[in-house]
C-alpha cells in the first residue's frame, strides 16, 4: 500500500481487529494499526500465525465493526482465505462485521470471490482503505483531477544580472530589429494570410493567394491531391473512430503528478510517431502517467518546405505533418491540464507556425534563429527576417517561446550556443514576447573532445545552468531530451540515464525537463507506449528517491560556469563589432565549420526589401 498522509479524526469511530494471518507479511497491518489510531478509531492489532480457531473465537469475543486479515498468496491460500470466511460466518459475526483481505495480489475481484467484502493489494492507498473503515466513498488522487496547468514563466522578471552582457545584447538587439524593419518573405507573407485564413474565415477565397507562395508539392497536395512521399489522408472511417477514442479517452481517470513533495521541474515528453492516431494514444498515455505537457514534432522536410498541407494526415516516418486539421484533433484530446507546444522554430513556416499554433491554442511555441541557421538547414537571412515575425506573433498571442541549443549536438560549444539563445531571449523581450532559455544535458562531441564529462554527467550540466542564473533571471528548461547522447539500445538503462539527469534537475530547480522514451534515440521504428510508460515511472521514483535534497555538484561546476560566462561575453563582443547579427551567423561567430555548424541553405534569396 502507498501512503496517503491524512490524519484526520473520524467523525464515527469503528472497533477494527486486525489479523495478519501470514507469519512475516504485516507491515501494512501494523502501518494500518497507528493510522486508524491517529483517526480515533479502537484497533486490536493481533500477533501473527494464530490458529485460525483462536483468531475466530477472538473476533466474538471483540465483536468488532471491521475483521482486515493480511495474508501473502501461494498454493493453497485460496482454500485457507475461504475457510476463514466460512469460520467466521459459522461463529455469527458476519451480520455486524464486515471482512477485509489486502496483499500483495489481492484485488478486489479475488477478494470478492473468497468471500471478503473488500480486498486491497499492492497499489491500494491506505487511505483507500480507512475510507472502507469509515464508511465512506474513496475518491482516488487521480479522480480528483485537481492538476491545474502550470505558467513556466511565473515569478520572472527577466532582470539581466550581469549588466555588461546585458548591454551587449541591446546593442545586437537594435540591429536586428533596425535591419528586419524593412524586409520579408514568403514565410511571413504566408502568415499573415493564415491569420486571415483561420481568424475571419476567407480561407477559400485566399487559397490562391497562399499557394503563390508555396512549393510546388504544396500545390500539387491542394490541387490534384498528390501528396509528398509518406503521406497520406486518413479515411473517413479511421478520422470517426479517432474521435470516438478521443470522447472515450476523456472519461478515463487522470494519474497523480509525477512529483512527490516538489512543485518543479514540470516532465514534458515530445510526440512525432507521424500518425494523428498514434499521438494521441501516446499523449493520453503520457497524460495518464503524471507527465505535465507535450509537444508537437513535426518531419525535417517540413522545415524545408514552403507552406503547409491541410487535411487529417498519417506519415509513414518519424515527425507528425502540421497541419490545421491534425492540430486541431491534438488541441481536443488534451486533458485541461497539459501544457501543449508547437515548435516552429528552424524552417521556412517559422511565422505561420506560430500564427497556426497561437489560433489553435497550444500553450507554448518553439524559436530558435541561430540553431535553424546553422544546424537546422534554413538560410541565415531568411530565418532572421521569419524569427522576427514569429516572435511578433508569439507576443501577441501571449504564446511563451523555449529557445533550444540544438547546436551543441551538432559539434557547436556551449558558450556559443548561449549567446546565440541569449541574444534571441534578449530580441523576444524587446518584442514584448517571453522566452524560456533551453541549455541541454547531453553529451554533446565539445564535451567528448575536451573531456567535460569525463568523470561525471554532473558538472558541466550543472555549470550551464549556474551560467546562465548568473546572467539573467528567467525560466530554464533544459531538453530535448534530457541526457541526450548517453542513452543506449538497453531500456533499463535507457530509463536509468533519464531519471539521473532528471535528478539533476530536481537538485538544481530547473523549470521543466523534457524525457525521452526508452527506445527514443534508438527505435529505428514507431516509438512504443511501454517505453513512454518505463521513463515516467522511472523519474518518478527519482522524484520520490530525492524529495528536496540534492545532488551536490563539485567546484569544478562553478569553475566552469565563471568559464561560459566569459566566453559568452567574448563571442557576443564579436557579434557586436560585426555590426550585423545575420553578418555573424555567415561568418561562424556564433558556430563554423570547426564546430560542425554550416549557414543553411533553404530559402536563400527570398528574403525581399520594402
Amino acid at each position: 500500500m502507498a501512503a496517503s498522509g491524512d490524519s484526520a479524526v473520524a467523525a464515527s469511530p469503528r472497533k477494527v481487529l486486525l489479523v495478519p494471518l501470514d507469519p512475516v507479511h504485516d507491515v501494512a497491518l501494523k502501518v494500518l494499526n497507528r493510522m486508524l489510531k491517529a483517526r480515533g478509531h479502537e484497533t486490536v492489532l493481533l500477533p501473527p500465525d494464530l490458529p485460525m480457531e483462536e483468531i475466530v473465537a477472538k473476533a466474538a469475543e471483540e465483536k468488532p465493526d471491521v475483521l482486515m486479515v493480511s495474508r501473502t498468496l501461494s498454493y493453497g491460500v485460496a482454500e485457507l482465505l475461504s475457510r476463514f470466511v466460512d469460520q467466521v460466518e459459522v461463529a455469527g459475526l458476519r451480520e455486524k462485521t464486515r471482512l477485509v483481505i489486502g496483499g500483495k495480489a489481492i484485488h478486489p475481484s479475488l477478494a470478492a470471490e473468497l468471500g471478503f467484502d473488500a480486498g486491497f493489494g499492492a497499489e491500494s492507498e491506505y487511505e483507500e482503505a480507512i475510507s472502507f473503515v469509515e464508511g465512506r466513498t474513496y475518491v482516488p488522487k487521480a479522480a480528483r483531477d485537481d492538476k491545474v496547468k502550470a505558467d513556466i514563466t511565473s515569478g520572472y522578471r527577466y532582470g539581466y544580472r550581469n549588466a555588461g552582457i546585458g548591454r551587449l545584447l541591446d546593442g545586437i538587439v537594435d540591429e536586428i530589429l533596425e535591419w528586419s524593419a524593412s524586409r520579408t518573405s514568403p514565410g511571413v507573407r504566408r502568415a499573415e494570410l493564415r491569420k486571415r485564413m483561420m481568424s475571419e474565415g476567407e480561407a477559400s477565397a485566399l487559397l490562391p493567394e497562399y499557394l503563390a507562395l508555396c512549393d510546388e508539392k504544396i500545390v500539387r497536395a491542394y490541387e490534384k491531391g498528390e501528396y509528398p512521399n509518406k503521406v497520406r489522408v486518413l479515411s473517413a472511417e479511421e478520422e470517426s473512430r479517432l474521435d470516438a477514442f478521443i470522447s472515450q479517452s476523456k472519461k478515463v481517470e487522470r494519474s497523480a503528478v509525477l512529483r512527490h513533495t516538489q512543485k518543479k521541474p514540470l516532465v514534458f515528453v515530445q510526440y512525432g510517431t507521424g500518425c494523428p492516431i498514434m499521438d494521441i494514444q501516446h499523449i493520453k498515455t503520457s497524460e495518464g502517467w503524471g507527465a505535465d505537457g507535450v509537444f508537437h514534432f513535426d518531419p525535417s522536410w517540413g522545415a524545408r518546405t514552403e507552406g503547409f498541407l491541410s487535411g487529417c494526415l498519417s506519415h509513414e516516418e518519424d515527425g507528425s505533418v502540421i497541419t490545421v486539421e491534425n492540430l486541431r484533433k491534438i488541441k481536443s484530446s488534451l486533458h485541461p491540464a497539459t501544457i501543449w507546444t508547437v515548435r516552429a522554430h528552424r524552417g521556412l513556416n517559422t511565422p505561420e507556425t506560430v500564427v497556426m499554433a497561437g489560433e489553435i491554442g497550444a500553450d507554448l511555441t518553439k524559436i530558435n534563429i541561430v540553431y535553424g541557421s546553422l544546424n537546422g538547414g534554413t538560410d541565415p537571412e531568411r530565418l532572421t527576417v521569419d524569427g522576427v515575425a514569429g516572435i511578433r506573433y508569439a507576443a501577441s498571442y501571449g504564446m511563451p517561446f523555449d529557445i533550444v541549443t540544438n547546436e551543441e549536438l551538432g559539434g557547436v560549444p556551449a558558450d556559443k550556443a548561449f549567446a546565440g539563445m541569449l541574444i534571441v531571449a534578449r530580441l523576444a523581450l524587446r518584442l514584448g514576447a517571453k522566452p524560456i532559455l533551453k541549455p541541454l544535458f547531453c553529451y554533446s562531441p565539445d564535451v567528448m573532445v575536451r573531456g567535460l564529462m569525463d568523470d561525471n554527467y554532473v558538472d558541466y550540466n550543472a555549470a550551464k545552468v549556474m551560467a546562465l542564473r548568473d546572467i539573467v533571471d528567467a525560466p530554464i528548461w533544459p531538453g530535448e531530451p534530457i541526457g541526450f547522447m548517453t542513452h543506449s539500445e538497453d531500456r533499463v538503462q535507457s530509463a536509468m540515464a533519464t531519471a539521473l539527469h532528471a535528478s539533476l534537475g530536481i537538485s538544481l530547480g530547473v523549470d521543466a525537463i523534457t524525457v525521452a522514451s526508452t527506445d527514443e534515440a534508438y527505435s529505428r521504428g514507431p516509438i512504443s507506449v511501454a517505453a513512454r510508460v518505463d521513463t515516467l515511472q522511472a523519474v518518478k521514483e527519482a522524484f520520490r528517491f530525492f524529495g528536496h535534497s540534492r545532488i551536490e555538484p563539485t567546484a569544478k561546476a562553478r569553475e566552469w560556469a565563471d568559464g561560459l560566462i566569459k566566453g559568452i561575453e567574448t563571442v557576443l563582443v564579436e557579434v557586436a563589432k560585426r555590426g550585423s547579427f545575420v553578418g555573424a551567423l555567415y561568418d561562424g561567430l556564433l558556430g563554423g565549420p570547426e564546430d560542425g555548424a554550416y549557414p543553411g541553405r533553404a530559402g536563400r534569396g527570398t528574403v525581399t526589401t520594402f
